[in-house]
């Protein structure tokens, strides 16, 4: 199907919260992880949001181009077009963007849908992350208030992050402390800033003790109780019904099927996955060319397999893995089977 009109990326995020369960979103870096998720998406009978990092975009410019804002546009262009053959609705995203790379990567891309728009067409992607993490949380929504005018503009929508999430993607680090804990005095600031959907709207990124990539148990102590606390806080103080935002959880590698249920049970409607789709597709092609070395490397002088080398057969491989992972999350998050419906 095609990619999602923001109408029906609306919708999406209605149901979820609606009906109790959150859609996966899948960081991508090439074509084959991009055929992965709708292939893993359409097993899954589930719709889904496909997304990009500052790196990522980078990598599809071309490794030695560093490009990003084009990177990003070559991955929609891909996208927009190969997800027609399938038949679920996926929505398009850029993720973590901080403030040295607003310039460079988000605000060309909405300049971009600002054009198309103008001229009668749907926004490239349909959300776009601006992380102000790294900065004072006046300034973070300083930034944001003006971002949500110009998506709000063109019918896209924003995701902020309040609060910290620890380790490192692509270049965003925070060490691992009290401050990965956002407080309902942060959340209340952000909606005096940004209203609650009458100025746009808006995903929130809350932190409760989240880690981007993974560590051993015990390492990190997530807090997903803690959303309930700020949902409830915000709907007293603004009389609102329950679950006043629409809640997105990052760096979710490694947590516990419970810890997951309660952050959806708490407005969760997005999650992000990236470490392990990028340990399925490594891990397969790993087995794959252990298990064929004496067909993939031309050993004492012999001319290899061909059939065993071309990159196409690893690349099913690892696309099949990948896939296989994209099903486990949805049914983890309850995406599953919701496609359409």
């Amino acid at each position: 199907m095609p990619i999602a009109t923001p109408d029906q990326y609306a919708e999406m995020l209605n149901k979820a919260k609606d009906k109790g369960f959150a859609y996966p979103a899948f960081n991508v870096s090439s074509s084959q992880t991009i055929n992965a998720v709708l292939q893993g998406l359409t097993e899954a009978g589930s719709d889904g949001i496909i997304q990009v990092t500052t790196g990522g975009a980078d990598y599809f410019a071309g490794q030695s181009v560093k490009n990003r804002a084009a990177g990003a546009l070559a991955f929609a262009r891909f996208a927009h077009t190969v997800a027609e053959n399938y038949p679920v609705t996926v929505a398009l995203h850029t993720d973590h963007c901080p403030k040295n790379a607003l310039d460079d990567f988000v605000l060309p891309l909405i300049a971009a849908s600002e054009d198309v728009v103008k001229n009668g067409g749907n926004p490239i992607f349909q959300s776009h992350m601006w992380d102000g993490s790294s900065v004072p949380l006046a300034e973070n929504l300083d930034i944001a208030k003006d971002m949500l005018k110009r998506t709000q503009a063109i019918n896209a929508i924003l995701e902020v992050e309040i609060g910290v999430v620890g380790g490192e993607e692509d270049g965003v680090s925070h060490d691992i402390n009290e401050h990965l804990y956002t407080t309902l005095d942060d959340a209340q600031r952000m909606v005096e800033a940004l209203g609650l959907g009458d100025q746009g709207r808006y995903m929130a990124a809350l932190t409760f003790g989240n880690v981007h990539g993974v560590y051993k148990p015990g390492n990190v102590r997530l807090r997903p109780e803690l959303l309930k606390d700020i949902q409830d806080g915000l709907a007293k103080a603004y009389n609102t019904g329950a679950k006043p935002l629409d809640l997105v959880f990052h760096g979710g590698s490694g947590s516990s099927d419970a810890e997951i249920a309660e952050a959806v049970a708490n407005g969760v409607v997005k999650m992000n996955i990236d470490t392990d789709t990028q340990y399925a597709f490594t891990r397969s092609i790993a087995d794959y060319m252990l298990k064929n070395y004496d067909g993939v490397i031309k050993v004492d002088g012999e001319v290899g397999n061909k059939k065993l080398y071309d990159p196409r057969a690893w690349g099913k491989v690892a696309e099949s893995a990948m896939a296989a992972r994209v099903v486990e999350a949805t049914r983890q998050l309850g995406s599953a089977g919701h496609s359409g419906s």
